[in-house]
């Protein structure tokens, strides 16, 4: 919808009588992005991150032998463009001095805030929500999530060659035996030469939907779902530090493992939220806007480990 709210528009308004406005006095969630992905202060109209392809394995050097030199390169290039999101509305002089509720003027700018923390969230969530969507892909070419059954990419590249997976080899609803299996893959990654590296979940990231079966799966001592003595290996190894619901993810089947590999999960921020207003000389509306510019995306898939669900 556009145009510009005259007295028309809010035409109770301007009359006494009205017992309660409502459509706009909702509670709000708090912030969510900030627990999936790391924030940066940018300067500039993009920024870059850039990979490196280390060294491989030592070789063995026989007695006399000359040694044997490795090399590293340049890798993955990702680009974070920075996006101007913006809203504003238009009102006039004279339901300004006639609105007996104040309706328009600073609940109007209320809303306003509202719909530009509404924006991030979504945009945020986007990423989580097309990590499987083969349109959406990072530096490597591959989807954020690449896996036998994630219905993405079959697999991330390396550079020095070969590839490897950050998703189940069949796609799995979140369950004891997919989040074990999640465990043992993530302990299993390695670089881009295929070293080992040690990399640790931080984080279940689920949809409200999953939110009774993540509690099941994680918070008892006892292991889910069976009436023996056995130990929640989950809960008692501590490999799930934190359950964090966002309510911004589409697909309730979906779920994801943040790791605590640096450099993967970034937003930027290039001008945080900025409200301003103004009067038309002529017509002496007043204008009012909210504008901010950021980016989100990922880096080093390793940072996420995910299933779309069965």
């Amino acid at each position: 919808m556009s145009g510009i709210i005259n007295s028309s528009s809010f035409a109770k308004a301007l009359w006494p009588g009205v017992n309660a406005w409502y459509g706009k006095a909702y509670s709000e969630y708090g912030v969510e992005y900030t627990k999936l992905f790391d924030t940066f202060k940018s300067t500039r109209q993009f920024e870059e991150d850039v990979g490196v392809s280390s060294f491989g394995l030592a070789v063995s050097k026989g007695e006399g032998a000359p040694i044997t030199y490795d090399t590293e390169r340049q890798a993955f290039i990702t680009r974070y463009n920075h996006v101007v999101y913006a809203l504003g509305f238009v009102i006039t002089r004279e339901i300004m001095e006639d609105d007996q509720y104040d309706v328009v003027g600073q609940r109007k700018a209320q809303g306003l805030a509202f719909s530009m923390r509404q924006t991030k969230e979504i945009v945020a969530a986007n990423v989580y929500n097309r990590a499987f969507n083969t349109s959406y892909v990072g530096g490597d070419g591959a989807t954020l999530i690449a896996c036998a059954g994630g219905g993405g990419s079959a697999s991330h590249p390396n550079m020095a060659g070969g590839t490897w997976t950050n998703g189940p080899a069949t796609a799995a609803d979140l369950s004891e035996a997919a989040l074990e299996q999640a465990m043992i893959d993530i302990a299993g990654f390695t670089n881009d030469r295929g070293l080992l590296i040690s990399v640790r979940p931080k984080s279940l990231i689920i949809a409200r939907q999953n939110i009774f079966e993540a509690k099941r799966l994680t918070a008892p001592d006892g292991r889910p779902g069976v009436d023996t003595n056995d130990v929640n290996a989950l809960k008692g190894l501590g490999l799930i530090p934190e359950t964090i619901v966002n309510h911004y993810l589409t697909d309730p089947d979906a779920w994801f493992i943040r790791t605590d590999v640096p450099h993967g999960m970034k937003h930027f921020e290039r001008r945080a939220d900025a409200f301003e207003m103004d009067n038309d000389f002529d017509t002496e509306n007043a204008k009012f806007k909210a504008t901010a510019r950021y980016s989100f995306g990922w880096t080093d898939p390793r940072a996420l480990y995910g299933s779309p669900g069965a």
